[in-house]
């Protein structure tokens, strides 16, 4: 089995440059901007964040329960009142 250059391409002269230039042609230019590498992440800070942000959520939370629970006492007192109206007798009407 003869040998061959990279990638398979003959070890020839003009058959290199070609698989050079095939190759250039393979890698895909890059889209947009090359932005430089993101800042070091100070984890201490994060941490203080995402624990500031957990609290925050856990009053939030707590205090839609309590406005929840709220709406539904006045639910229940809006029920028993519809009850008590119903049982009482309705006025007769006289033509």
């Amino acid at each position: 089995m003869a040998s061959r250059g990279r990638r398979g391409c003959a070890s020839a002269r003009d058959g290199e440059q070609r698989c050079e230039e095939q190759a250039e042609q393979q890698v895909p230019a890059p889209q947009g901007p090359v932005l430089p590498p993101p800042p070091p992440v100070d984890y201490g800070v994060f941490m203080q964040g995402l624990v500031q942000a957990m609290q925050t959520q856990a009053h939030t939370q707590a205090a839609l329960q309590a406005q929840l629970e709220a709406q539904e006492g006045k639910m229940e007192q809006y029920l028993e009142e519809k009850k008590a109206l119903q049982k009482r007798p309705a006025a007769t009407f006289q033509q």
